[in-house]
């Protein structure tokens, strides 16, 4: 084999190879970080989008404390940071939701459904203690075809 087909080989090959870039998305449409840690975090198609609680934006205060509310006030917080990646709720694959009390798993499974009409993601709901006495957080992992 000469050299110019070994080399031919070697660009092939390399440029098959995926790079994984890691990208810090930011958005001010959603509460921002309350510690060291990013909104969310990009590499090539996939998307970790970090927990979000029922804080309003705009005052970083919390929002009324019924789990109905606060469960729309994190979707509509993860919606600000999949969109300002250019993702979608179509997108997640995978959602971990944290409750304070699994007496809210009912109310907050009826908002999330909301969310979701086609093809939910798969999920974990479990009890937990949470920041600034939040009734929900939730995570969410987002991949691209």
């Amino acid at each position: 084999m000469n050299q110019i087909t070994a080399l031919l080989i070697t660009i092939v090959l390399f440029s098959c190879e995926p790079i994984n870039t890691k990208k810090v998305i930011s958005t001010d449409k959603a509460p921002q970080a309350i510690g060291p840690y990013s909104q969310a975090i990009q590499v090539n198609k996939t998307l970790y989008l970090a927990g979000q609680i029922a804080l309003n934006p705009d005052t970083g205060q919390m929002v009324e404390d019924k789990i109905e509310v606060q469960t729309h006030r994190v979707m509509k917080n993860l919606g600000a940071v999949l969109s300002e990646a250019g993702f979608s709720f179509d997108n997640v694959v995978q959602s971990q939701v944290f409750l304070s009390d699994l007496n809210h798993y009912k109310q907050m499974n009826k908002v999330y459904a909301e969310y979701f009409s086609n093809k939910p993601p798969a999920r974990a709901v479990v009890e937990v203690a949470l920041p600034r006495n939040a009734l929900v957080e939730i995570m969410m992992v987002a991949q691209k075809p």
